[in-house]
């Protein structure tokens, strides 16, 4: 996709509205915390748990700015293998098309069947993806805490998606970019 070049993209897609179109990502959420700043007293120490195991999940997720819709999975790894299923699910759920990055899990055969049809974005371009503002409120209410298990963690993010998918306005607010919408608004 070149520079503002979306609405051809959308057009060659044959994506004629914004309503089954979706930017998808993925975030791997795993046990090797990080230390949050903290506010603290002068000349009193500030101590903080920290977990450090190597354990990961994925969590797929798909971001409609415009409708405030999240799409949303989980996953072992970030092969074709294993984020193809995801695409199929997300299909049945009125997912059309996908705005996504060229990673090397996005690409192959695993995709021949799929029913949903694929942007690449321009490599190296995460500020174009709403769904890394949806990433970054996720970090802010969920990194900093010791959970114990890769499980634990998943429920946290699972109840902060859950929160964010019932609060249409706020998954707006995060990623209904004017840019989108402009790009969406020329197709008509």
């Amino acid at each position: 996709m070149e520079k503002r070049g979306l609405t051809a993209q959308l057009q060659a897609a044959g994506c004629d509205d914004g309503q089954a179109l979706f930017w998808s990502d993925e975030m791997r959420v795993g046990l090797i915390g990080s230390v949050r700043r903290v506010w603290a007293s002068v000349g009193v120490k500030v101590v903080q748990r920290l977990e450090y195991k190597h354990e990961w999940a994925y969590l797929n997720l798909a971001v409609n700015g415009l409708t405030g819709a999240l799409r949303w999975d989980w996953t072992t790894n970030m092969k074709a293998g294993s984020i193809a299923p995801v695409l199929q699910a997300w299909a049945a759920q009125g997912v059309a098309t996908v705005v996504w990055d060229r990673a090397r899990g996005h690409r192959g055969p695993a995709y021949q069947d799929s029913l949903v049809k694929r942007i690449e974005q321009p490599p190296y371009s995460p500020e174009l993806n709403p769904a890394e503002r949806v990433f970054e409120y996720l970090r802010d209410r969920i990194e900093g805490m010791v959970y114990g298990t890769i499980a634990n963690k998943q429920q946290a993010v699972e109840r902060e998606l859950k929160k964010l998918a019932d609060n249409p306005d706020a998954v707006k607010s995060i990623a209904g970019w004017q840019w989108i919408q402009d790009s969406i608004s020329a197709l008509a």
